[in-house]
């Protein structure tokens, strides 16, 4: 199939793994169990603070991991634990079914209980944070499940979408989010449509990842272009191709 993008939608959908590609940064080499927590946090050092004025916890996409680690079933299941001991939240971050946005549970407490001090809402959001985010591994939750298993009232439902900790999804559930991340959404969107750009108007339509990496970034690209290469090559918006000279990344055109 020919594609002639809008970016924003075609190419916000990964694509089914090519065999034979290199995976970019470490992978799990000789079976080794991954340390999938030190690889968020290596990433998560990619994530801007000073962009947001450090109000957002640093956020990472699930598909970044493929870009470090071969095996998706691996990151999955250890992403899966990490959320299960209470230590990770994920979150559906509304621009593509298959985008999930993933952030250490500390640093999303911290930065909603800062957003909430000395607002109408804030006793709301923490009975939330501790009823609700501290045991339950749900990405939405349902009228019912809010009103009969967390006794939350209606209007204190009114106020967590206030605050944004929850954003609707459709009648009668909601999304567990991220307050105040539709800057980087819009940031995320702009930027990789530019370093996409970028590798597509190369000769060839093909750019080494060093030097895609070491490249200037636009006004167009506000996150350091690393965090956009683990993107497109997690969601696998580009082939990685190894070469004597390193990591051939190729734009994927079908």
């Amino acid at each position: 199939m020919n594609r002639k993008r809008a970016l924003v939608s075609d190419a916000f959908k990964p694509k089914k793994r090519r065999n034979g590609t290199e995976k970019f940064g470490a992978g799990d080499e000789g079976g080794e169990p991954a340390d999938m927590k030190s690889t968020l946090e290596n990433l998560m050092t990619l994530f801007p603070r000073k962009l947001f004025n450090d109000t957002l916890p640093p956020i990472v996409l699930k598909h970044q991991l493929y870009s470090v680690h071969n095996d998706k079933t691996l990151v999955d299941k250890e992403v899966n634990k990490l959320q299960e001991s209470g230590e990770l939240l994920m979150f559906q971050l509304g621009f593509d079914s298959e985008a999930f946005g993933l952030v250490f549970a500390s640093d999303y407490k911290t930065k909603v209980l800062a957003g909430e001090e000395g607002k109408a809402t804030q006793a709301t959001v923490e009975k939330f944070l501790e009823k609700v985010v501290s045991s339950c591994t749900d990405l939405s939750f349902s009228k019912d499940k809010m009103l009969r298993e967390f006794l939350f009232t209606d209007s204190e439902i009114t106020q967590l979408v206030k605050s944004g900790v929850l954003t609707v999804r459709d009648a009668g559930s909601w999304w567990l989010s991220i307050p105040n991340s539709g800057k980087f959404t819009k940031y995320f969107i702009q930027g990789r449509k530019a370093v996409l750009g970028m590798v597509k108007k190369s000769k060839y339509s093909e750019v080494l990842r060093v030097n895609l990496e070491e490249r200037r970034t636009t006004s167009h690209v506000k996150f350091p272009m690393k965090y956009h290469v683990h993107d497109i090559v997690g969601a696998e918006l580009v082939e990685s191709i190894p070469t004597t000279s390193g990591t051939l990344l190729r734009f994927a055109d079908s």
